[in-house]
C-alpha cells in the first residue's frame, strides 16, 4: 500500500507535536522524484544508526534534543536548530530526549 503524501501545493503541517509526540511515528511527507520530506520522530535514547544517502539532505530539529554525528563532527541540534550534509557523508542520529525532526532529501541528484 502506497503512503499518502502531500500533492503540489497542499499545505503540510510541521508544527511541533507537543505532547501528541509521545505518540507519534515517523512518516515520509511528500516525495517526488527528486525530493522527499520525513518527519523522522525519536523517543529519548532511540538511535539510527550510521548510514548515508545519495544526495544532500537537511536535518531541522522541530521539537526536543537530538545529536548528529559524522566522522568528522558532531551536531547538537534542539528546536528550530538546522544542519545540511552533503551527499554520500555518514552521519547517525541519537535523541537526548524525545524529538521530532523535519528531514529532507534531494533524491536522485545530477
Amino acid at each position: 500500500m502506497a503512503l499518502p503524501h502531500a500533492l503540489p501545493l497542499e499545505t503540510i503541517d510541521v508544527r511541533p507535536l507537543g505532547t501528541a509526540l509521545q505518540d507519534a511515528v515517523t512518516s515520509s511527507l511528500l516525495k517526488t522524484p527528486h525530493l522527499q520530506l520525513m518527519r523522522l520522530v525519536l523517543p529519548a535514547g532511540r538511535t539510527v544508526p550510521e548510514h548515508q544517502v545519495a544526495g544532500p539532505i537537511t536535518v531541522h530539529c522541530l521539537e526536543g534534543e537530538a545529536v548528529l554525528t559524522t566522522p568528522t563532527r558532531t551536531c547538537r541540534l534542539g528546536p528550530g536548530r538546522l544542519v545540511m550534509l552533503e551527499g554520500g557523508e555518514p552521519h547517525g542520529l541519537l535523541a537526548v530526549t524525545d524529538a521530532s525532526l523535519l528531514v529532507t532529501l534531494v533524491l536522485h541528484p545530477a
